[in-house]
């Protein structure tokens, strides 16, 4: 069995399992006034749907590029202090 294979069988039964826990959490949500909805859930379903292909992954930034391949020098780290 290839790696590919092995990944979309990963997916598919943790997309599974997280429609169940979905499920579950909307069903026994303690906060009856305030219930939760699946639109609650958007951003789990992005980073599951980003495991199909790890480098476009919404909470995974760009790579960055090393100085000899045209990347930057030097990188501020530390932001100016509050006026």
């Amino acid at each position: 069995m290839d790696q590919e294979d092995e990944r979309r069988r990963f997916i598919s039964e943790l997309w599974q399992r997280f429609e169940q826990l979905q499920a579950w959490a909307v069903e026994n949500w303690p906060d009856k006034e305030h219930p939760l909805s699946s639109a609650d859930f958007v951003e789990a379903r992005k980073e599951i749907l980003g495991l199909r292909n790890p480098a476009q992954a919404p909470s995974r930034p760009p790579a960055e590029r090393e100085p000899e391949q045209g990347g930057a020098q030097y990188i501020d780290l530390n932001p100016a202090p509050w006026p």
